[in-house]
């Protein structure tokens, strides 16, 4: 699933779909080249090459992960200086108005999923074949997916169901509600849940297992606990999934510990086609992970990067001692300087601090193109032990203490490789435990902003967050022109 085969929409507004990567020359053909319903969905072939454009956008979700730990309490913007990534800055800052095009980024490109995703649902009766209820199911939960993303980031969106959206829906179609959207997207996925397998046909696909994750989120998110809960506990005692451990752990996030048995769903990256700045979305690597490395490194290991998302102080003092999580995920340049010799040149905001969970490692084969934006780092999009604690969450909201401790305290045993660190307890002091094991745990993939602010408790822990305004995140100035006044921005901005 990481070769582009289809380049569809890059933007609400953008409806032509054709057959080309974005690093393809045009070349004009007569009569003009294109595929539209008439000519395609006839077979097996093109609906598998419809699932990979789907699938593809993901590699895009980048920038969610890094601006969503830099909208956090986690991490600071860094970079070079105040005026590098400036749309970054003013996240980091809280300072972000509707005109930032890295917001604009994360509007276009989860869009462009939602519209690859439901080309395959507009047309998905149109040919039968032998498992086309498997592909299907899998554009449902991208679809789901994405729409979860925008939700996330943006609150209400415009929904259309599964047909694509077209030039001139942006005046007609209003933003529909946030629950309206959360009813799509649970929809989506009760239908994906039917009829995905239970082992993926393909590594990096979408499994049953997934879904029923992706829905426990969702449920999560909305406040329905119990529903939570439920779903959680499917993907908990479905025998698919464990945690990693011992040095096994240590490595969850090299490249010996992707695709592995606490992999619920992951971002497929590869090194093997380059990339450059003037189309990142276009890159097959992980972008992030050369924005998250130490500028002008010398030491082994790791090799440069451009020293953005630094965690702060604050957050790499959050670990008790013997916790192993702190050495997965905070790589400290002064001790590991004295400990190898390795040196570095602090950038902007630094902190002495990288996330050694998404930084570029020295590898034996010899990338395309730009090392730091051809990184083959899969991110980690739900890992098991990310179930673990979102069941344990909702347990302990609904009054069943036993149960969350039995999952929060899974993971806290692997974090200390005893039973001598249990938590205990109950009620909200019990929440308030396992919320803290979410950011011990997950810091450095991009789930930290939305904990705070689903919890309730960003505008006490983001420095500059305004209440009542930066929940939410603007919609692009250019989508509400567009749009003819049909479409509000969100509160305050």
């Amino acid at each position: 699933m990481k070769r582009k085969i289809i380049t569809a929409i890059l933007a609400f507004s953008i409806v032509a779909t054709v057959n080309i990567s974005c690093s393809d020359d045009f070349v004009e053909r007569d009569p003009v080249y294109s595929i539209s319903s008439d000519n395609y969905f006839n077979s097996e072939e093109d609906y598998n090459y419809a699932l990979i454009a789907a699938y593809d956008i993901l590699q895009s979700t980048y920038v969610n992960v890094i601006l969503g730990e830099i909208a956090s309490d986690n991490t600071l913007s860094g970079g070079e200086s105040a005026n590098d990534v400036i749309g970054w800055q003013q996240v980091d800052e809280m300072t972000h108005t509707p005109v930032n095009s890295n917001l604009r980024d994360v509007w276009n490109w989860m869009f462009a999923g939602v519209n690859r995703s439901a080309y395959i649902l507009e047309f998905k009766d149109k040919t039968d074949f032998e498992g086309r209820a498997q592909i299907v199911a899998e554009a449902r939960f991208l679809h789901a997916y994405y729409n979860f993303e925008l939700l996330k980031w943006f609150g209400g969106i415009p929904l259309k169901g599964d047909e694509r959206f077209a030039l001139g829906d942006e005046t007609t179609i209003p933003r529909a509600s946030k629950d309206e959207v959360y009813a799509s997207i649970i929809s989506d996925l009760e239908m994906a849940i039917a009829d995905l397998a239970v082992t993926a046909p393909q590594v990096g696909r979408v499994t049953k297992g997934a879904a029923q994750a992706l829905l426990g989120k969702v449920y999560l998110y909305k406040g329905d606990y119990a529903l939570a809960a439920s779903m959680l506990d499917n993907v908990i005692t479905s025998g698919q999934y464990a945690l990693v451990q011992d040095d096994n752990y240590l490595n969850l996030f090299e490249e010996s510990g992707e695709n592995g048995t606490e992999s619920v769903f992951e971002v497929q990256y590869t090194d093997v086609e380059g990339a450059g700045f003037g189309c990142l979305q276009c890159s097959e690597g992980n972008v992030a992970v050369g924005f998250s490395g130490p500028r002008n490194y010398s030491g082994p290991m790791f090799t440069s990067g451009f020293s953005f998302n630094v965690p702060t102080e604050e957050a790499a003092s959050i670990y008790e001692d013997g916790d192993m999580r702190k050495e997965v995920t905070i790589l400290d340049m002064a001790a590991w300087g004295a400990e190898t010799g390795a040196t570095y040149g602090p950038g902007y905001k630094d902190t002495g601090y990288f996330n050694r969970k998404y930084i570029p490692r020295v590898r034996s084969d010899e990338a395309a193109g730009d090392l730091n934006l051809t990184n083959p780092n899969n991110y980690r999009a739900i890992r098991y032990s990310d179930v673990l604690l979102m069941a344990a969450e909702a347990y302990s909201r609904t009054g069943n203490a036993s149960q969350a401790l039995e999952y929060v305290n899974e993971v806290r045993r692997r974090a200390f490789g005893d039973e001598n660190h249990d938590l205990s307890g109950a009620g909200d002091a019990l929440t308030s435990a396992i919320l803290l094991e979410r950011r011990r745990e997950l810091l450095g993939e991009g789930h930290r902003f939305f904990d705070l602010v689903r919890t309730g408790q960003a505008a006490s822990n983001i420095p500059g967050f305004t209440a009542n305004k930066n929940e939410l995140f603007p919609i692009p100035i250019e989508e509400i022109q567009f749009s003819g006044g049909l479409w509000e921005q969100n509160p305050n901005y």
